[in-house]
């Protein structure tokens, strides 16, 4: 498929040696999908994600169908994976959500907050103070229950509502999330606004605040074209944690400037010529979303998987 040599491995001194990359394309990647991805795609989807050597592959979330119908078939996907399903994390908006995943006996949730007013509002249909105390309950009852729980918080370099965000705002509401006992923080890009030097301000904001890099993730999107620079501009900072999406599939249904995520073949191309260990295959994850490409009836976005597959 390619030369074996490519790309060349030179490494930058000063960044981390190993990353985990935090596989979203099944659930945030579908999400925003008009056409309705059959169960069966989406299980196959899944497990040859997980085959690849992806070690975290989010796979869907427990909303209601009414707000994501693409996610409708939640319950089916997980029942369809079995037992190996159980380890995959799962979204989860509220205590409905939370009470499907016990059922399922699933051991790893994720919930997803708003750095904003107004993104709480559309998402949540919560004030921004709101949105923590619904929260509480699910975090602890989850926590009781031995599940890890990962939280979201949105809108961390600009919302198309409010404009600039101040990184302070951000980490209050990223604070919060984590005192709540969240194990950790992904910051998203929604709608793909950061540059570099604002996301190394933003990971020194939280060490300030006592929260560090090792408890942080990023999800970037690319919509102008700055995820991989922002994710090197991470690395530096010490996060070692990135949320991608196999194909750069994946948007945001409550805000329609979000467009693709920063793509899992992207990310691995790129960490590959680092010489940051990642454990993925990347030729495995190229087919992957050149197989759910043509279920989809359209070319990748991810600029790699145009490279290596031809189209």
């Amino acid at each position: 498929m390619r030369d074996r040599e490519l790309p060349m491995t030179v490494r930058a001194d000063g960044l981390p040696a190993r990353v985990t990359i935090y596989e979203v394309g099944p659930r945030d990647g579908l999400q925003n999908e008009q056409t309705v991805v059959p169960v069966g795609v989406k299980a196959e989807f899944v497990r040859r994600l997980v085959s690849a050597g992806l070690p975290v592959v989010e796979a869907t979330s427990f909303v209601h169908p009414r707000w994501v119908p693409q996610l409708a078939d939640a319950a089916e996907l997980m029942a369809e994976l079995g037992e190996a399903g159980r380890r995959l994390p799962v979204l989860v908006p509220n205590e409905r959500g939370l009470d499907r995943a016990l059922e399922l006996g699933l051991e790893h949730i994720a919930i997803f907050g708003s750095a904003t007013e107004t993104f709480a509002s559309k998402n949540l249909n919560r004030t921004f103070d709101e949105q923590f105390a619904m929260f509480e309950p699910t975090v602890a009852r989850a926590r009781e229950a031995g599940m890890d729980v990962r939280a979201y918080v949105s809108m961390c370099f600009g919302d198309p509502w409010e404009g600039a965000v101040p990184i302070e705002q951000v980490v209050t509401a990223g604070t919060r999330l984590l005192d709540l006992g969240a194990s950790e923080l992904s910051l998203g890009d929604t709608i793909g606004v950061a540059t570099a030097a604002h996301v190394q301000a933003l990971v020194a904001a939280f060490a300030a605040a006592g929260v560090g890099p090792d408890r942080l993730a990023m999800h970037f999107h690319d919509t102008y074209g700055q995820a991989l620079a922002n994710t090197y501009a991470a690395l530096q900072a010490g996060v070692t944690t990135f949320d991608a999406s196999a194909g750069g599939l994946g948007g945001c249904p409550y805000a329609k400037s979000a467009t693709g995520n920063l793509a899992t073949e992207d990310l691995v191309w790129m960490l590959t010529g680092l010489g940051i260990d990642h454990g993925v295959d990347l030729d495995a994850v190229v087919a992957t979303s050149s197989w759910m490409a043509g279920h989809l009836g359209r070319p990748s976005p991810s600029a790699v998987v145009r490279a290596l597959s031809g189209g």
